[in-house]
């Protein structure tokens, strides 16, 4: 089984762990402020600071003038800050063709990166590599090639079906895996909390605790690339689902019933607009079975039709999909990302027209945001969530 965190928090109560998190996702900030948003006394809000403070958690700066409507001009406040050194977590990103590696702050700062050619996608083989990935992320930590406190936990990020309570891939149609108990796999080998999660959602948690959803009220992530991923944060946390499955937008039936998507399924949003549909698509129209995903962006810029097509048709199939998800949901933003945006202004004016059409009235106010990640991003993710657990407590990370 693996060790409980090095470091553990000095966090008895929930308002302390609410009290953390305000400092963690929204610092500097001062301790009436805390109160303010939290609903807490300064009293309360003092007592779960003071253990923090102690700790090495959590710092005063210096005092800055507090703004005009909190305390009045000129009187100083100590704003409240986390020490980013305090610990250091471990995110990883599982691909079929690679691993992607970071360690990061407390704040999710990503202080080195690590990325392995993975040539056999068997849970094993996979496994094994994590761990040896692990192990050498862990030394760069310990030979003070970044500053870092002390390891308190490895998170994984894998695409699918993935239950995070108990750790298992459930079902990852691009990795080939059903079952798949990673936390235990990665246990055996490392003696380190292992935290395993969705890579969408990892990303979401990422934009909730550390992005643009840090003063959003709801939003929704959108990844765009290999597969089409949704992460939902609504009413004040992001959405697991009751059997660990939620925001799949991907795999909503609204491409034509034909088209057989990697899940099995038919009429998958993922068979007309992933990155590997507007290539099969391209090639298809064009006669031209040589060409990879550059071959037809480029195409599409200079204007030829056939590879238009393709990118228009996943823009309309994306774009009605965007607006059953905000119809259902009600988000305020939508943040659309992953590797398959380098293509977006090929198939953004098509996606935006739809969404425009289909979104019910209020609802079609909701923005649509567009932002890059690379992979070290989705690693990062994946080191978030052991952040939060951290925080929270949560197994296997909790105290």
């Amino acid at each position: 089984m693996p060790l409980r965190p090095h470091r553990p928090l000095p966090l008895a109560t929930p308002a302390g762990v609410e009290v953390l998190t305000r400092i963690l996702t929204q610092g500097p900030i001062p301790r009436v402020e805390i109160a303010r948003r939290t609903g807490l006394s300064q009293a309360a809000v003092t007592k779960a600071v003071a253990p923090l403070i102690e700790t090495g958690f959590v710092t005063d700066q210096a005092p800055v003038p507090a703004d005009d409507n909190q305390l009045g001009i000129g009187r100083p406040v100590s704003p409240l800050t986390v020490v980013r050194e305090s610990v250091s977590l471990i995110g990883l990103k599982v691909t079929p063709t690679s691993l992607i590696g970071v360690t990061t702050d407390f704040t999710a700062g990503i202080l080195t990166v690590r990325h392995q050619r993975l040539d056999d996608t068997t849970p094993e083989r996979v496994i094994d590599q994590l761990a040896d990935l692990s192990r050498e992320l862990i030394t760069s930590l310990k030979t003070g090639e970044a500053m870092a406190g002390p390891l308190v936990g490895i998170g994984v990020a894998v695409s699918g079906d993935v239950d995070a309570a108990h750790g298992v891939v459930r079902d990852s149609p691009f990795m080939g895996w059903r079952d798949v108990p990673v936390a235990e796999l990665m246990g055996q080998r490392l003696r380190v909390p292992v935290v395993v999660t969705n890579d969408v959602r990892a990303l979401t948690v990422a934009e909730h605790w550390f992005g643009v959803g840090v003063d959003a009220d709801s939003f929704a992530v959108v990844t765009i690339g290999s597969g089409i991923g949704c992460g939902l944060y609504i009413n004040g946390e992001v959405v697991s689902g009751a059997y660990g499955v939620s925001g799949e937008l991907g795999h909503l039936p609204l491409a034509p019933g034909d088209l057989v998507c990697t899940c099995g399924r038919r009429g998958c949003v993922e068979t007309v607009a992933s990155s590997d549909a507007i290539l099969a698509r391209t090639r298809e129209t064009t006669g031209r079975a040589d060409l990879d995903l550059a071959g037809a962006i480029k195409l599409a810029h200079e204007g030829d039709d056939h590879a238009r097509e393709a990118f228009d048709r996943a823009g309309e199939v994306i774009g009605a999909a965007l607006a059953a998800m905000v119809n259902l949901v009600g988000p305020e933003l939508v943040v659309i990302a992953g590797e398959g945006v380098a293509e977006y202004d090929l198939y953004e004016d098509r996606l935006r027209r739809t969404f425009a059409e289909h979104a019910f009235g209020a609802a079609g106010d909701c923005r649509l945001m567009l932002r890059s990640h690379t992979f070290d991003d989705w690693a990062r993710g994946a080191a978030a969530t052991v952040i939060r657990s951290y925080v929270r407590g949560e197994p296997p990370l909790n105290r």
